[in-house]
């Protein structure tokens, strides 16, 4: 496998390139080897999604529908196989020697990948969320454990369990914000991520949540869900202290880039939705200079104490 991993990163840089500029922003203050491990894991998760949303790289395709009911779940068993071969060190394609490649070097084990898989299926099942606790969960699987993949790409271990909750709680923030940004969207795809009771005591329904007359009241909730993320949100920046500086740097740019689209849409409020909100190229370079400032401050402060607390958070089990 090390010898194909110089074509694998490449392909993995133009995955990314493609379809994230925020991360492929961030991956870029990554120390070399790390942002290398970054590019492979991202165009696995990128696949993976791509292959349950019908889409390429993230966007529409057009000739290439989504699948839905059986063929959705077959999709899904699919991923399935291939990840867990993958990790096991057989793998055929690009993206599954991708995570093979970086599994094999961070000693990632099986259960992540398949945590995230788990995710995927959430969407081919149509799955409900009643509650936030609910919704809390799939945010984990979708891109709670992308963090700690992530956090482990970056050194930390397995067994560094107060660490990998805090990268764990970044990608939970993450999530948080692409629902609130997106629940418009989401809903002409037939999801809804939203908590059934929240609808209920905002006086919408799952049909009637995107009706423009509605707006007021969803942006109510989306207000709601962007106060659930920030705790997540300083967790994770608290977390910062336990990762290499340019690590550090990458991860805190990408959470102020980030933020920063969930003050947007709190800022629009009820015309959220007529656009889709992103960061400019003037914010992302600045989240950049703050993401620096952020993670020069945070040196040295792992040994200072337990920091900000936990309690109350959603938490992976073991």
């Amino acid at each position: 496998m090390a010898d194909k991993e110089p074509s694998l990163v490449e392909f993995s840089r133009q995955r990314i390139e493609k379809g994230s500029r925020s991360f492929a922003v961030a991956a870029k203050l990554f120390a070399p080897t790390t942002r290398d491990s970054a590019y492979m894991l991202y165009a696995w998760c990128r696949h993976c999604d791509d292959v349950i949303d019908g889409q390429a790289l993230g966007h529409i395709d057009t000739t290439n529908a989504a699948p839905s009911g059986t063929d959705a779940l077959a999709a899904v068993q699919e991923l399935k196989e291939k990840t867990r071969r993958a990790c096991r060190g057989d793998a055929d394609e690009p993206v599954f020697q991708a995570l093979a490649a970086v599994a094999q070097k961070h000693e990632i084990p099986e259960k992540y990948p398949l945590d995230l898989i788990a995710g995927f299926q959430m969407d081919a099942e149509e799955r409900q969320y009643n509650t936030i606790e609910d919704t809390l969960e799939y945010c984990y699987h979708v891109a709670g454990v992308v963090g700690v993949m992530m956090a482990m790409v970056m050194g930390v271990e397995g067994k560094e369990r107060a660490v990998l909750n805090r990268a764990c709680d970044l990608g939970i923030a993450f999530q948080l914000t692409n629902i609130a940004r997106d629940v418009i969207p989401d809903h002409e795809a037939g999801r809804v991520y939203l908590p059934e009771v929240w609808l209920r005591e905002a006086g919408l329904t799952r049909a009637s949540l995107a009706e423009q007359a509605n707006r007021a009241a969803l942006a109510s909730i989306a207000r709601r869900l962007l106060d659930i993320a920030e705790p997540y949100y300083q967790s994770a920046n608290y977390g910062l202290a336990d990762l290499p500086l340019r690590s550090a740097w990458a991860v805190a740019t990408a959470l102020k880039v980030y933020r920063a689209i969930g003050v947007e849409v709190r800022r629009r409020g009820a015309c959220a939705w007529d656009t889709r909100t992103s960061t400019s190229t003037l914010t992302k370079l600045g989240g950049v200079a703050a993401g620096l400032a952020i993670a020069m401050h945070t040196r040295g402060k792992a040994a200072a104490g337990p920091g900000y607390s936990r309690s109350g958070l959603w938490t992976m089990q073991k």
